[in-house]
């Protein structure tokens, strides 16, 4: 792992409202996949951090489900099956046998992350979901499902950033 993140681009300082947030967006998702680079698909499914279940693969699983719910599922309406979870096992992204591999993975979060990229090309960001695509029956704007996207992302590129350290020592802003 380098340390400067070999295929982010920074965000611009001067970007318009939603060339911003897109490209925060993609600088965490880019992130997310510099931490997990270079590394064997044993080393991914690893969970250096007990008692926690946390490893890189669960966490690129996770965010694509994260992707697949909140631009398709809340913002347009689709009703979707859980890529990873069950009700028997809602922490079913971070579940996995050792014939996970980070191909799989990376293919999944990829197609969730371009596909949100289509739910969200042309929209408003302050097109509104439907209450009842959420849980709780809320409605949420485009704008503030962008912002929930990039915090979701930093949080866990965080916790990326403390399991890379465990795996093999790499650091990186």
């Amino acid at each position: 792992m380098t340390t400067s993140g070999s295929h982010r681009t920074e965000p611009s300082t001067s970007a318009n409202e939603r060339d911003m947030l897109d490209g925060w967006l993609d600088y965490h998702r880019a992130t997310l996949a510099w931490k997990c680079e270079g590394l064997t698909d044993e080393q991914l499914r690893r969970s250096p951090l007990a008692p926690s279940e946390l490893s890189l693969l669960g966490l690129v699983r996770h965010m694509a489900e994260v992707e697949r719910y909140w631009f398709r599922e809340v913002m347009l309406g689709e009703e979707l099956p859980e890529l990873y979870c069950t009700q028997e096992d809602p922490d079913g992204d971070f579940h996995f046998t050792d014939k996970a591999t980070w191909a799989q993975a990376e293919q999944v979060w990829q197609t969730e992350v371009e596909l949100a990229r289509q739910a969200a090309a042309g929209r408003s960001l302050d097109l509104m979901s439907r209450p009842e695509s959420h849980h709780r029956g809320e409605a949420f704007s485009l704008r503030w499902v962008y912002t929930h996207m990039i915090e979701e992302y930093a949080r866990h590129n965080g916790h990326a950033d403390l399991l890379r350290e465990q795996i093999d020592g790499a650091t990186g802003d």
